[in-house]
């Protein structure tokens, strides 16, 4: 009995100390590369988002309709193209650093955001981004979001 329980200690405090050891330098690269995304988009500059993006990148948002949750699609190419197309108002996405999950050359990544247009307010929700680490760095390889206009703060 106490040789289970000596080696169930082992292989949790091992686990344990697996995840403590991420060097803030990785998260704070995380949060770099996620910022730079939202930097892009504030100065329109589609060239800046394309950077942070892993090839092959993802998009989703989650929203409601008649009551039922509604899982939609959306296009990296055509959110890029959107960024850098000329519009009236800077898109604003006000976001904190909830949780920055790292294991190896992955990251996940939760951050509530408020959404602004200009100086308007728009809409809220939270961000789950997931993270790869590639030779140049880390890149978004997936977005999923909500999206709503109420219970914001």
């Amino acid at each position: 009995m106490f040789h289970t329980r000596l080696v169930f200690a082992l292989i949790v405090g091992s686990a344990t100390a697996v995840t403590a050891q991420t060097p803030a330098s990785e998260t704070a690269a995380v949060q770099k590369t996620i910022q730079a995304f939202f930097d892009g988009m504030r100065r329109a500059d589609s060239a800046a988002v394309r950077r942070t993006l892993a090839p092959g990148a993802v998009f989703h948002t989650l929203s409601s309709r008649n009551g039922q949750t509604v899982l939609r699609p959306e296009s990296p190419t055509e959110f890029v193209k959107a960024v850098g197309s000329p519009h009236k108002e800077v898109w604003d996405e006000r976001i904190t650093f909830d949780k920055v999950l790292i294991d190896a050359n992955l990251a996940s990544v939760w951050t509530p955001y408020e959404f602004y247009l200009g100086s308007t307010f728009s809409h809220c929700g939270y961000n789950s981004f997931q993270l790869v680490k590639l030779t140049d760095g880390w890149k978004i390889a997936h977005i999923i979001d909500t999206r709503r206009k109420e219970k914001c703060k």
